[in-house]
């Protein structure tokens, strides 16, 4: 074999290596999804726990209508309690009315993402779905209502998967005198219905 032929026929293996190295790494590369509300990636539940509603009516702080199907359901947020504005049992609770007024500005009329948890029961005693919602722009309206101080957190029986996040944000609340937590408008120390977990609903 000449010494012209020997390099031609590396030259060409070397190309033919080139190109083989390429071809599996194209294969192992995968465009990282985009984080989406829509996307089952986004939360940490599985698809089948989501699905996109209209907030038909507000009830309360923590208690939204939703049209599904064809018919209205209940949610029950998950983690969350506000003061009561609504039940005929109770008498109006210290910032009851303003936590339902906030809820109705964020999300009646508007399109959520409804999240079971897996850890939760996917109904409570009076038949409300519990979940979470998510707002079109990505934010979990369950710790906004908290963060904001419009809520308290909430755990009922068993601990739930944002428990973490929520109980934080209960506390930079707290601290910073936000909403229930202003002592010039509430008395609140505690979620006065943590007293009673055993007997109330979620």
């Amino acid at each position: 074999m000449s010494p012209r032929l020997k390099y031609i026929l590396i030259f060409i293996c070397g190309v033919l290596v080139i190109l083989a190295a390429t071809f599996v790494i194209s294969k192992k590369y995968v465009e990282p999804k985009a984080v989406d509300v829509t996307d089952a990636a986004s939360t940490p539940t599985a698809e089948n726990n989501m699905e996109r509603v209209v907030v038909s009516r507000v009830v309360d702080g923590d208690t939204l209508k939703i049209k599904t199907g064809g018919t209205e359901d209940t949610v029950r947020l998950i983690g969350i309690n506000t003061p009561e504005s609504v039940d005929p049992r109770t008498t109006v609770e210290c910032f009851g009315k303003e936590a339902s007024t906030r809820m109705k500005e964020i999300a009646e009329g508007k399109e959520v993402l409804v999240v079971k948890d897996p850890t939760q029961g996917e109904r409570d005693k009076y038949h409300r779905l519990l979940a979470y919602v998510y707002l079109t722009d990505g934010i979990l309206l369950n710790q906004k209502m908290i963060e904001d101080g419009y809520a308290f957190e909430y755990t009922y029986n068993i601990p739930y998967e944002f428990q973490t996040e929520f109980k934080g944000a209960e506390k930079d609340a707290r601290e910073k005198g936000l909403g229930l937590w202003d002592k010039s408008k509430c008395d609140y120390t505690s979620d006065p219905k943590k007293s009673s977990t055993k007997s109330s609903s979620k």
